[in-house]
């Protein structure tokens, strides 16, 4: 996003349903009208694997302000591949840069009658330091995936980001089933 643009006037790339890229509206839009659009989100995991970084969303954020998350992503931009979107995301909301992206399991459809979504997913192992873009992430700690999945279950207390939380029982369930590391 160009400094100084509302976060609600951000262009972005619209998608149709069966995920392919068909315009440009601004975020704002977007979101108060349900359109398709591409998201990212990149699993940061410590080296061994071990661990995730979970963290709070800002209380500004336009959706889903003050939900946990453990995807650092967000929308893609205009003429912005996915994999360039990640890079992007993954600097700006924690200061991670130079590190190689795999891609996850693949992208996948979010649709809750509100929010409609691909979400094309990515992992990256780093034990380095992590800096928090104040206007995006609040606060921020490494979990096990043990801690994970019981911060998963108790949604009162831990809020997760709803398409995010898909992602993550997604990816969960293809580790468990021996598909991803």
């Amino acid at each position: 996003m160009q400094a100084g643009t509302p976060a609600e006037d951000e262009p972005v790339a619209v998608y149709d349903p069966g995920g392919a890229v068909v315009g440009v509206a601004p975020r704002g839009v977007v979101y108060r009208d349900g359109l398709w659009h591409g998201t990212t989100g990149v699993l940061v995991r410590s080296s061994d694997g071990e661990r995730v970084y979970l963290h709070r969303r800002s209380p500004d954020k336009l959706i889903f302000p003050s939900m946990y998350d453990c995807w650092a992503g967000g929308v893609i931009g205009p003429d912005e591949s996915p994999d360039d979107a990640a890079a992007r995301e993954l600097a700006e909301e924690l200061g991670v840069t130079g590190v190689s992206l795999k891609r996850s399991y693949g992208p996948f459809a979010y649709d809750d009658g509100t929010l409609r979504c691909h979400m094309f997913t990515y992992e990256v192992r780093w034990d380095g330091p992590l800096h928090h873009q104040p206007e995006e992430v609040v606060w921020g700690d490494w979990v096990t995936l043990t801690e994970l999945r019981a911060r998963l279950a108790d949604g009162r207390r831990w809020p997760f980001v709803p398409d995010g939380r898909v992602g993550i029982e997604r990816w969960l369930a293809a580790r468990d089933a021996g598909i991803t590391g």
